[in-house]
């Protein structure tokens, strides 16, 4: 017991040592605080520019990104996760979109973020398989998109300058964007969200306003509305960055495979000295135009050109990697020289096919990708299951003057002088002008408008008997005769607003009075016709057919019905002899056709478009001629690289003067 006594005595210094050491709740307490604030610091989310060692970093940590583009406003919802997938199994680690004005406020201060336009809905998609975001909300997005994605609506205001300063057009953006960033602002990357850059505007130097006080105005409403924190920047073309730069924004560059790698980004270094290099548009096909050869590019280039750019430490975006369609009436038009609008496929000649499977350049570039950063784990889907249907034989419901009372059930508007589509309200489509012949015209007469009036395709008819085709820029008159009284109807065609190559407003219809001759037609009618409300809801009602003389031209609609009796896939509407119009699978608008000129000849169809236990019906609405046997088919395969070269060339050949070579469309 005494040993045990002297060994628990304590000195006066160990009694003091023990005073000074910490209890051990307390020193508990500080180790927990302690990590907690490391957790705390390894959690912090950022997404920043390193110049000092040229390079991205997320969360401190060095960082390259690879990236594609994909556009939610062209693939139908249910298959957003099935091409943010293979695009993630691709081996890529971000996805870039555009967000379209039009497409989300169709009317002033109306907007819709339903459906296949619920852009949050694509951003949790885009997390849920891990792919980080680079988003482009303009508000110009160009993307071969009707009007670039501003809304038609801005040009009820005839005198607007867009994109530029001028306070209409502000006003209208301003509004918008108080709408739309919010929404995004908790997805931003540093509060907790994928959207790791957000670009300004969208090759804002091949503009050629070149108004920096507009670009100024942009840069500060963004930071007002998404702070300091999120990196914003540019994108222009080699040619676009003085007018397309603006300090304080980071400056990338566009360009394709055939381009000198070396030769741009030295020009992009004049702008940014210092930071990552970026291509944020590395094109792996092209666009196609009504009339002339699909456009494509070999694996082997993209290929090639994807792995320089990787080896030096670039960060890319491929521009398309699944481009998709232009359904309804979305798509865009260019100005090279003449008028240009752009096909129903934005195929692109992808990675990734517009019906969704994966092509041998996606291969190539994943073997790329897999050189330089880790591939996810997984087998990559198989293409989706596809059928053949037909060949099913369309029926005559009538043509489109006998159902005039139900395209527009509240009557015409009057004026003196004929009104754009802008003056009346209507945005897309077709609107039909008609007038009464003031005296007899017994020799054939021109019929014109002046100055390139027609906006776009005008079907010319007389007391309902077809005459033929106006063009923009192609065919401007036709020869008429018709006794006093005769009634003169005039169907114009919007064939989709400019979005890229022009730096005037893209109004539709009848732009300047139409004349007989040398004179002036007045006291016109306009029908805004809603023809996809009567597809939708009145032709189901099975209204009652009215007595059609057999004629095989003109604008007429044809349907018929079909089911499908085996296995649902995804399948191509093949329209052989057919010359131009639009079509609607049950009640869906899938675009439009021009199977005369090429070069898309098959317009794909979503299975999920389909019925498999039901009854499906397929509406046409041709616009000109119809085949001697008026057939479709279903195909397994597209068809879109077939142009009717003599057809295009009779339109070519009624043109006054020529071209010049047409350079490459921005995005």
């Amino acid at each position: 017991m005494g040993g045990t006594a002297l060994t628990e005595q304590k000195s006066p210094v160990s009694a003091m040592a023990a005073k000074m050491l910490p209890d051990p709740a307390s020193l508990l307490l500080r180790l927990v605080t302690l990590l907690l604030l490391l957790l705390s610091q390894a959690e912090a989310r950022s997404f920043v520019v390193d110049r000092l060692h040229d390079r991205f970093l997320l969360n401190g940590v060095p960082f390259r990104y690879v990236s594609g583009s994909l556009h939610y406003f062209r693939v139908p919802r249910v298959l957003w996760a099935d091409r943010l997938l293979k695009m993630r199994l691709s081996g890529l680690n971000a996805v870039q979109f555009y967000v379209p004005w039009n497409y989300h406020e169709p009317e002033p201060g109306v907007y819709n973020f339903n459906g296949s336009r619920d852009l949050i809905a694509f951003l949790d998609e885009a997390t849920r398989v891990n792919l980080l975001v680079i988003l482009r909300p303009g508000p110009y997005i160009c993307a071969e998109w009707e009007m670039g994605g501003l809304p038609s609506w801005l040009l009820r205001k005839p005198n607007i300058h867009l994109r530029t300063s001028d306070p209409a057009f502000l006003s209208a953006v301003d509004s918008w964007f108080k709408v739309l960033l919010p929404k995004i602002y908790p997805y931003l990357y540093h509060n907790g969200g994928n959207i790791i850059s957000i670009q300004v505007e969208n090759e804002y130097g091949s503009y050629r306003a070149c108004d920096y006080k507009y670009m100024r105005h942009l840069a500060g409403l963004f930071r007002t509305l998404l702070g300091d924190e999120i990196l914003l920047f540019t994108t222009d073309g080699p040619q676009g960055l003085r007018c397309g730069s603006l300090q304080g924004l980071y400056t990338t560059i566009d360009f394709g495979p055939a381009d000198n790698m070396t030769r741009i980004f030295s020009l992009l270094r004049d702008y940014e000295p210092h930071g990552p290099l970026v291509n944020s548009e590395y094109y792996t096909g092209w666009l196609d135009y009504w009339g002339q050869n699909h456009s494509m590019r070999t694996s082997s280039a993209i290929a090639q050109g994807l792995e320089k750019m990787l080896r030096i430490g670039a960060s890319v975006n491929m521009y398309m990697f699944h481009g998709g369609t232009n359904f309804g009436y979305w798509n865009g038009a260019d100005e090279k020289g003449r008028f240009l609008p752009i096909t129903t496929s934005y195929d692109y000649d992808a990675p990734i096919s517009e019906a969704g499977d994966l092509t041998p350049k996606l291969f190539a570039i994943r073997s790329v990708i897999s050189k330089f950063q880790e591939i996810p784990l997984g087998p990559l889907p198989p293409p989706s299951p596809k059928m053949k249907l037909g060949p099913l034989t369309m029926n005559l419901d009538g043509n489109l003057l006998s159902f005039l009372d139900f395209l527009c059930p509240h009557g015409p508007i009057r004026s003196v002088l004929p009104l754009t589509f802008e003056a009346v309200k209507q945005d897309h489509g077709f609107m039909l002008y008609r007038t009464y012949l003031t005296y007899t015209i017994v020799e054939p007469t021109a019929f014109w408008v002046p100055n390139n009036g027609i906006h776009d395709r005008a079907y010319v008819m007389v007391d309902g008997v077809f005459k033929g085709v106006l063009e923009r820029n192609l065919k401007h008159e036709l020869y008429l005769t018709g006794k006093v009284g005769a009634k003169l109807d005039i169907l114009l065609e919007n064939m989709g607003r400019l979005s890229f190559g022009s730096n005037h407003s893209d109004f539709k219809g009848l732009l300047e009075p139409p004349l007989l001759g040398q004179t002036i037609l007045t006291e016109w009618m306009m029908f805004p016709l809603k023809v996809d409300k009567l597809v939708r809801w009145w032709f189901p009602l099975q209204l009652t057919k009215r007595a059609q003389p057999q004629a095989s031209s003109g604008p007429a609609f044809y349907s018929t019905t079909f089911s499908v009796l085996g296995k649902l896939g995804d399948t191509f509407l093949y329209l052989p002899g057919w010359t131009k119009g639009q079509v609607w699978i049950n009640g869906f608008n899938l675009g439009r056709y021009w199977t005369k000129r090429g070069p898309q000849q098959t317009l794909y169809v979503p299975r999920l478009l389909l019925f498999g236990r039901s009854t499906n019906k397929i509406t046409l609405l041709e616009l000109e001629n119809v085949p001697h046997e008026p057939q479709i088919q279903f195909l397994d395969t597209p068809i879109l690289n077939s142009t009717f070269h003599w057809g295009y060339t009779y339109f070519l050949s009624e043109t006054q003067g020529s071209y010049e070579p047409m350079e490459l469309s921005g995005h």
